[in-house]
């Protein structure tokens, strides 16, 4: 995430040359990302959802971002 964002709530992924941004509710992808590495990122944007979305409130805030766990 990066300050002075627009909505929808969104993170922005990079992977070798790939580059997307993903809605945090939907799951919308916008962007190239390859399928293995979209699996992964699904798999922890579920597991930190609700972090994922206080970031983006703090974002709206202008507070800091709060560090997020890698998949496990």
């Amino acid at each position: 995430m990066f300050f002075n964002e627009h909505n929808p709530p969104h993170f922005h992924v990079e992977y070798q040359d790939f580059k997307a941004i993903i809605t945090i509710k939907e799951g919308i992808v916008e962007g190239k990302m390859p399928k293995i590495a979209l699996k992964l990122i699904f798999e922890w944007m579920e597991q930190h959802k609700d972090e994922l979305l206080k970031n983006w409130e703090n974002v709206e805030n202008k507070k800091p971002l709060n560090n997020i766990d890698p998949l496990t």
